[in-house]
C-alpha cells in the first residue's frame, strides 16, 4: 500500500507529519510501514538520551516549565519535539487537549521551525502514556527530531508507564507538597533520574528540595540531581536546561522500565484487539468470563 504523506512528512512538511501520526495513532497505518518509507530509527550517540518523560502532579506547573526548557534548547538550535499527553473521558473518551495554549515559544517564528507539539489522548490506555505514543516517538526520531519529550498525566504510586517509554525521567514537584515520607512514597519520585521543584519563588520549596534530596540519599542508586526552578520568574530555567541535556541515568528505574515494557506489550495486544468491544459488551453483560475474552485475544495474536 502507498501513503504519499509518508513521503511528504520524510520530506519535512508538517502538515503530513501531523497526518502521519494520526493515521497511527487511529490504527490507518502500522509504524513498520511507515518506517519502511522515511527510514530506520536512528542509534543514540555515546550516552546522550533521546526520549525524556517529564511528570509532575497537577497544578506543579510542568507545562509552563517545559515551555522555558524548550525555548532555552530551541536557542541553542536543537530540534525538539513533544508529546503531551491529555487524559481522555472514560465516558465520553474525548480529551481537551489544550498544551499547546500553554506553550509559547510555539508562538516565537525565530524558534518555530525547532519546535513541534503533538497533543495526543490516553483514549482507553491504562496507564498516564498511551501505547501509540512509542510509535509516536520512533517517527518523530527517524524523521531527524533530535530529542522527543514525552508530558505526561501527573505523577502517582501506580503511574509508572513512561518509565517504559523514555530513556529519562524528570519529576516536577512544587512546594509544600507534603513531608519527607511522602517523597519517599511517590512511585515515579523513586525512578527519577532528575527532579525538578518548580515554583521556588513560593515558601516552602527549598525545604521541599531539601527533605528529597535527603529521602534519595536514603536510597540505592546514584542520587539524582534536585534543582529548583520559578517558571513564572524564569529563574533556574537555562540551568535546568543544560543539566537535563547531560543527564545521565540514575540506574533507579531499570528494573521498572523491563516491568512497564511487558505490560505494555501485553496491554497492547488486548487494546488492539478487533474484538475488544464486543468482549467488553459480553463481560458488561456476564455473558463471558474474563478467562475466556484473555483467551479469545490470545488465540487472536497465536494465528
Amino acid at each position: 500500500m502507498t501513503f504519499e504523506f509518508l513521503e511528504q512528512a520524510k520530506s519535512g512538511d508538517r502538515r503530513s507529519l501531523a497526518r502521519t501520526l494520526s493515521s497511527l495513532e487511529n490504527g490507518l497505518v502500522k509504524i513498520e510501514e511507515v518506517l519502511d518509507v522515511i527510514g530506520p530509527v536512528p542509534l543514540p550517540i555515546n550516552s546522550d538520551w533521546q526520549t525524556l518523560a517529564i511528570t509532575g502532579a497537577p497544578g506543579v506547573g510542568k507545562s509552563c516549565l517545559l515551555d522555558g526548557l524548550l525555548r532555552s534548547w530551541a536557542e541553542k538550535g536543537l530540534r525538539v519535539a513533544v508529546l503531551a499527553v491529555d487524559p481522555s473521558s472514560p465516558r465520553t473518551g474525548g480529551a481537551l487537549l489544550g498544551d499547546r495554549v500553554r506553550m509559547t515559544v510555539v508562538d516565537d517564528k525565530e524558534l518555530n521551525e525547532l519546535i513541534y507539539l503533538r497533543s495526543v489522548a490516553t483514549r482507553k490506555a491504562s496507564g498516564s502514556v498511551p501505547v501509540i505514543v512509542e510509535d509516536m516517538t520512533k517517527v518523530l526520531l527517524a524523521l531527524g527530531w533530535q530529542r522527543v519529550i514525552i508530558e505526561t498525566v501527573g505523577a502517582g504510586q501506580s503511574e509508572v508507564r513512561c518509565a517504559a517509554l523514555a530513556d529519562r525521567i524528570v519529576v516536577v514537584e512544587g512546594p509544600a507538597r507534603g513531608d519527607g515520607i511522602q517523597a519517599e512514597k511517590a512511585g515515579l519520585l523513586e525512578l527519577a533520574d532528575a527532579v525538578l521543584v518548580n515554583k521556588s519563588d513560593l515558601p516552602g520549596a527549598e525545604v521541599h528540595a531539601d527533605e528529597i534530596r535527603e529521602s534519595f540519599e536514603l536510597g540505592a542508586g546514584t542520587t539524582p540531581p534536585v534543582l529548583l526552578t520559578s517558571a513564572i520568574q524564569g529563574s533556574g530555567i537555562s540551568e535546568a536546561a543544560e543539566m537535563l541535556l547531560m543527564l545521565s541515568s540514575s540506574g533507579r528505574s531499570t528494573r521498572a522500565r523491563w516491568r512497564e515494557r511487558l505490560l505494555a506489550y501485553h496491554e497492547r495486544k488486548i487494546l488492539e484487539s478487533p474484538q475488544l468491544d464486543e468482549l467488553l459488551e459480553k463481560l458488561a453483560k456476564g455473558s463471558i468470563l474474563l478467562d475466556e475474552a484473555l483467551h479469545i485475544i490470545g488465540g487472536e495474536h497465536n494465528e
